[in-house]
């Protein structure tokens, strides 16, 4: 079968990617710079095609509960929007999370804190990673840096999140979501048959008459020697998915006496950087992290073991390089370059403030 190659925007790879899949439902709310996810999707009109809900709720509040809904009774939901309405979301994806939930999440970040701005930021690192909301929670967290990966991490996320009953959020920031390229989409798939919810998630609420007692989704629990039982089997399947669902890429990394890490559209004006770092005879390479979380720590480790210095780059005042200090264990130093409020820098800038903290790697 021939590929489809299309021109589109981050975001509304997205939406055609969720209809392809066979998303049974989307629910969301419009906030710059990620609206184009909702507004393709009512363009396209799925519910006519595939029977696919898109609902604009009146609220990210309400958004984030009809997604609790849906996924408990077994329907692959998602919703979308961009950092303080995520912030907004943060009870409910707590909740989706305790009740052992399938959904995906997707947030096209701007900068902040509050408002902030409606141009690109990292700066929801933290809040994606480290469990926004409340209680000892995970999201698995995938980092596109280009439209194709917009695309691929739909069916990833979704595929992912039913595999362990867990939320997963892809984590792209606003210059991921509205830059254009050429995109190659995902092959259509049918929705699943009620029947087909029913064998894959004995777990979920399908309303059908019970030949045992019927399943509920609480995450409710008052005897204390039960919750600790709960939040076991949770950070069990946590190091589940640190063993298997681990995933980088590496640049230029084989000799490298230097090591750059980045994520996201950041990732790509690095590599412009190493290359302008190569052509003066720097040895830099890049490890670009795709999961954010698991994080690569062992292969950031590893690498650690034989460059001289690390530095980590990103659109905020510095939260990935706590974990990339952690998985340095001190071996080299660790420096920081990172641009707020929507300023993107250029590669030369990002070689100058390298060069700055490492002056010896010109010799």
């Amino acid at each position: 079968m021939e590929e489809e190659v299309r021109l589109m925007k981050g975001n509304e790879a997205i939406a055609h990617a969720a209809i392809r899949y066979g998303a049974d439902g989307y629910f969301g709310y419009p906030i710059t710079p990620q609206s184009e996810i909702l507004e393709t999707l009512e363009a396209e009109m799925p519910w006519e095609t595939t029977g696919m809900v898109v609902l604009q709720a009146e609220s990210e509040v309400a958004a984030i509960n009809m997604v609790y809904g849906g996924a408990a009774c077994g329907k692959a939901v998602f919703t979308s929007s961009s950092s303080p309405g995520i912030s907004l979301k943060q009870e409910g994806i707590s909740y989706i999370a305790a009740g052992e939930l399938p959904a995906l999440i997707i947030n096209v970040m701007r900068g902040g804190p509050g408002l902030g701005t409606i141009h690109p930021s990292q700066s929801d690192y933290f809040q994606a990673t480290k469990g926004g909301g409340h209680g000892d929670y995970h999201l698995i967290v995938l980092a596109p840096s280009t439209v194709q990966e917009m695309a691929d991490f739909v069916g990833l996320g979704f595929d992912l999140a039913f595999k362990y009953r867990t939320p997963a959020m892809i984590l792209a920031d606003g210059i991921v979501g509205q830059m254009m390229e050429k995109v190659v989409l995902p092959p259509a798939r049918p929705r699943r048959t009620p029947e087909q919810i029913a064998e894959q998630c004995p777990w979920a609420v399908t309303g059908r008459p019970a030949t045992r007692r019927p399943n509920v989704i609480t995450t409710l629990e008052l005897d204390s020697a039960m919750m600790e039982k709960h939040n076991e089997r949770y950070q069990q399947t946590y190091r589940l998915i640190e063993q298997n669902e681990v995933r980088y890429d590496e640049y230029m990394t084989s000799d490298a006496e230097y090591l750059i890490v980045a994520f996201g559209s950041i990732a790509r004006i690095c590599q412009k950087s190493i290359e302008d770092a190569r052509s003066r005879g720097i040895k830099v390479g890049l490890i670009r992290p795709i999961t954010l979380w698991p994080f690569p720590t062992e292969a950031i480790r590893q690498l650690s073991r034989r460059v001289k210095g690390v530095m980590v780059v990103e659109l905020n005042a510095g939260q990935m390089i706590e974990d990339v200090r952690i998985a340095v264990e001190g071996r080299v130093p660790v420096c920081h370059f990172g641009r707020m409020g929507g300023i993107v820098p250029n590669p030369q800038e990002v070689l100058d403030s390298f060069i700055a903290d490492f002056p010896d790697s010109r010799h």
